[in-house]
């Protein structure tokens, strides 16, 4: 499930070398101890969870308000993160590598981390690209994303941190995605939703709302019933791809001869349209009426089908959520689904710079107690093991 969302402020520059390298080594012990104690599957949980995602990334040192705090906290965890030793791996990262993310996650399936069935890589894959067409597409808050990590066990669990950019304020969110529990990407996939900016983004289109729920099978039913009739709510322009009108959704006499004026859908013979609602721009986007046809061959399923078709942007899911609603009033969610430490200091000098003395001090009490605990399992087993052989 979808666990959460963070607004931060979008900083540039990048956490020197001295620093980075002592993230690394911090968030290795801390990711070691976590997974020795309570297994991977919690160390999934956890760094799902936008608050502890937050507090993790500041008693690693980097600034708690910069969206640099899910960059580099991300790099750090796949750097420090040995897959075949703590049976978790991290894939993907900023800008052009978070595209290589499948490729990632097939080359470590292919390593000696784990003997993943190829049906289950499969769904790897599938999870990585659905989350991040959700939070681009059926979450049309603004931010596009341009980053997107993927963490991922040996049993095929996963966890996902992406961020996406808002080019107008330079602010950046934060979604954190979970495995557990799973039932599909299209429905309420969000558990816990933090950030300091509810109700600033204007106007939100969320398709995953439970209030949405009509419109997505609407929608759906709009592209299985062949898209040629959704033409009668666009009109042509040299300026403007589409434009909804009014005059369209109005059924015409058989005496008129406005050559504007398309006749009346039918399968809609007599429409009632709310007071309400204003004349919508909407832009069907690249490739446009081919996209809704070939979701129309294929004929899909269920939203979430429809949505992972290739094509089926942002443009194509918000022009059908508005015919849905001004034709069927089947009205989607425009709530903006979003609703947020110090240990070492901060990589900016806030809340004071960071003592590196301690930092390494940390590092050490943390490896030095793993190394001891690992050390005791040893001996126990091997003890259980004498016992055996002498009875």
């Amino acid at each position: 499930m979808k666990t959460g969302t963070v607004n931060l402020p979008l900083h540039y520059g990048r956490a020197p070398r001295w620093l980075f390298e002592r993230m690394v080594e911090l968030s290795r012990e801390i990711t070691r101890i976590i997974i020795y104690e309570y297994g991977a599957d919690e160390f999934l949980h956890r760094i799902a969870d936008p608050y502890w995602f937050q507090a993790f990334s500041c008693v690693l040192g980097f600034d708690w308000h910069s969206s640099g705090t899910t960059t580099t906290t991300c790099g750090a965890l796949k750097v420090a993160i040995d897959p075949e030793e703590m049976g978790i791996a991290v894939a993907g990262g900023k800008g052009r590598t978070s595209r290589k993310t499948p490729d990632e996650i097939r080359a470590i399936s292919e390593s000696d981390f784990s003997s993943l069935s190829d049906d289950t890589v499969n769904d790897l894959v599938y999870s990585s690209r659905m989350s991040a067409k959700v939070d681009n597409t059926c979450v049309q808050d603004g931010y596009q994303l341009y980053h997107h990590c993927f963490i991922f066990t040996e049993g095929g669990d996963w966890a996902c941190v992406q961020q996406g950019m808002n080019n107008e304020d330079r602010y950046a969110r934060r979604y954190h995605w979970l495995s557990s529990d799973l039932e599909g990407f299209v429905c309420e996939p969000h558990l816990g939703i933090c950030c300091d900016r509810v109700g600033a983004e204007g106007e939100v289109l969320d398709m995953t709302a439970e209030l949405s729920e009509d419109t997505r099978k609407t929608s759906l039913d709009l592209v299985k019933d062949d898209p040629d009739h959704l033409m009668r709510y666009f009109r042509s322009d040299a300026s403007q791809t589409t434009l909804f009108d009014f005059d369209v959704l109005s059924p015409t006499p058989a005496s008129a001869s406005r050559s504007t004026t398309p006749p009346a859908p039918p399968f809609a013979p007599s429409l009632t349209m709310p007071a309400h609602h204003p004349v919508l721009g909407c832009d069907l986007g690249k490739g446009g009426w081919k996209v809704l046809k070939n979701a129309y061959e294929l004929q899909p399923e269920s939203y979430e089908e429809l949505l992972s078709l290739t094509g089926m942007g942002p443009a194509k899911i918000r022009a059908l959520a508005l015919v849905s609603d001004l034709v069927f009033g089947t009205e989607p969610s425009w709530q903006d689904p979003a609703t947020y430490s110090f240990a070492h200091g901060g990589k900016d000098g806030y809340p004071y710079p960071v003592d590196r003395d301690t930092y390494d001090q940390t590092i050490e009490v943390l490896r030095d107690a793993i190394e001891t605990a690992a050390i005791g399992e040893k001996e126990r087993y091997r003890a259980i093991r004498r016992l055996g052989e002498f009875v």
